[in-house]
């Protein structure tokens, strides 16, 4: 499992030094912070940090869902193949039973708790054929406890994963951030 994802991260970084994208000014801009090595090896926080916030993200319905993952995961020093990773969750076989959950959710605690909504959100009603018609602010409410509460039990996952086997996930010290690094 290390060899495979040591090879994917070698191919990864190749690609992004691409000898005929290498010498472009703007994909210098773009590709050098994600080439950065220090978030690319994994390590038992780093790696929890990372699908973390790519799970977080996966629950949001917003198209590329990825590139915020990616430049949060940057920005927190977070590994940044597991933030990718982690957005995989939802794809076109998931995303339809995660997004009724989502809304069940939602009115669920919408039910019991009473919790309040914009007003302009509870007005808006949509028709999905097979479903009914939902409404949109219980669809956004169970989106956003959904990602929380997905985003915060990664990170325990992860850290007892590392506990049990712990020579698949070393536990290292983060590297010391230099200037040059940003």
């Amino acid at each position: 499992m290390k060899k495979r994802y040591l090879k994917l991260v070698r191919q990864s970084l190749k690609s992004l030094r691409h000898p005929q994208l290498r010498h472009r000014r703007w994909w210098q801009v773009l590709s050098k912070p994600v080439a950065n090595r220090v978030l690319w090896i994994p390590c038992r926080d780093t790696v929890a940090a990372g699908l973390s916030i790519g799970l977080f993200f996966s629950m949001m319905l917003m198209p590329f869902q990825m590139i915020p993952a990616t430049l949060i995961a940057m920005r927190v020093r977070a590994n940044v193949p597991f933030a990718i990773l982690g957005c995989w969750v939802t794809n076109p076989v998931t995303t339809p039973p995660v997004l009724y959950c989502q809304y069940r959710l939602g009115q669920w605690l919408r039910d019991t708790l009473a919790v309040p909504m914009p007003g302009f959100l509870t007005k808006v009603q949509f028709d999905v054929p097979g479903v009914g018609m939902l409404n949109a602010a219980s669809f956004i409410l169970g989106m956003i406890i959904s990602a929380v509460v997905v985003s915060i039990l990664a990170y325990p996952i992860v850290h007892l994963f590392a506990a049990i086997m712990p020579h698949h996930l070393p536990v290292r010290r983060r590297a010391r951030v230099t200037p040059t690094d940003l």
